[in-house]
């Protein structure tokens, strides 16, 4: 019993976490647009400049309030995050999007954050109920997994978003190789697919346009956004254009066979993807479909069996 109340606690004391952490997080998405449009309709009425304080509260709550308690946080703790570690998690970051726009610190805050949070939270649960050898341990296995779960939460959100590249690629190469064979170059082919589209890849492509207007070479430009993502089908588009600019080659026909190439391979993955379909489903059916058959089926029978026996 009281291994189920402790398992209890522990589920309790996650889900809180995690809920509070994103109510935290999302808040200002929710709210941001319309702190943003009161201030500004309040402008536009009074025609005066904003004061500091006004301008500091159109900044969102993840700006004003949960970024500096990160950043407080890190500093914190800054011993326990060697160099390498921090910029192995400003590339995670990168390929992730930059979520909320931050940075190694705000990120290790977060999970200095989560990982006090649950283990406080989980002790002072336990403490009650339980011993104080009991708690402190349940206490520090909780911060242990509570600092491990902002990694998991950046891990699929590479995943989300490399996932939405390979979706996408392949229609923005065919609209680019379009523009580009319409007698449109191929940096303002990149500056009609960014404004056609609000994804991951137009995000890259608008990037590398102004990072060109910058002054970056294309080159290095595209070498950047192909690091940004880490998605291979976006290191062979990169790698054929530049190849092609070095030899001199009609770049309108190297996107002609990187389009089709990045069609065939999205009909590849449909067709691998439908092949694994059977195998998923057959967990599922074996272990919640077939119990369900076996008791319509058989109960009946084990009924009138188990009367027989008893008369």
């Amino acid at each position: 019993m009281e291994l189920l109340i402790i398992a209890g606690l522990i589920v309790l004391g996650v889900g809180g976490t995690v809920a509070l952490v994103r109510f935290g997080l999302n808040a200002t998405q929710a709210t941001g647009g319309d702190i943003q449009s009161r201030l500004e309709e309040y402008a536009s009425r009074t025609n005066a400049p904003l004061t500091l304080e006004e301008i500091e509260l159109a900044q969102p709550f993840s700006q004003r309030v949960v970024r500096p308690m990160l950043i407080t946080l890190s500093k914190g703790f800054s011993k326990l995050s060697p160099s390498k570690s921090r910029a192995a998690t400003e590339l995670q970051l990168q390929l992730a999007g930059k979520p909320y726009n931050w940075g190694p610190s705000e990120f290790f805050g977060l999970r200095v954050f989560v990982a006090l949070l649950l283990g406080v939270l989980l002790f002072l649960l336990l403490s009650i109920s339980q011993g104080f050898t009991i708690a402190l341990a349940a206490g520090l296995f909780a911060a242990l997994f509570g600092f491990v779960i902002p990694v998991f939460w950046l891990r699929s959100k590479i995943r989300k978003r490399q996932g939405d590249i390979i979706k996408t690629l392949p229609d923005a190469l065919d609209l680019l190789t379009i523009i580009v064979e319409a007698g449109m170059g191929f940096d303002g082919a990149m500056q009609k697919v960014a404004e056609k589209w609000d994804n991951e890849i137009s995000k890259g492509f608008s990037k590398v346009v102004q990072e060109m207007r910058l002054g970056v070479s294309r080159r290095d430009a595209l070498k950047n956004m192909e690091a940004t993502m880490g998605v291979p089908d976006v290191t062979t588009f990169v790698a054929a254009i530049i190849q092609a600019e070095q030899l001199g080659v009609s770049i309108a026909k190297i996107l002609r066979v990187q389009s089709e190439q990045m069609r065939v391979k999205r009909r590849q993955r449909a067709e691998a993807a439908a092949n694994k379909a059977p195998i998923k489903m057959l967990f599922p059916m074996v272990f919640l479909i077939f119990p369900a058959l076996f008791v319509i089926l058989l109960g009946p029978a084990a009924l009138i069996i188990m009367e027989t026996n008893f008369s």
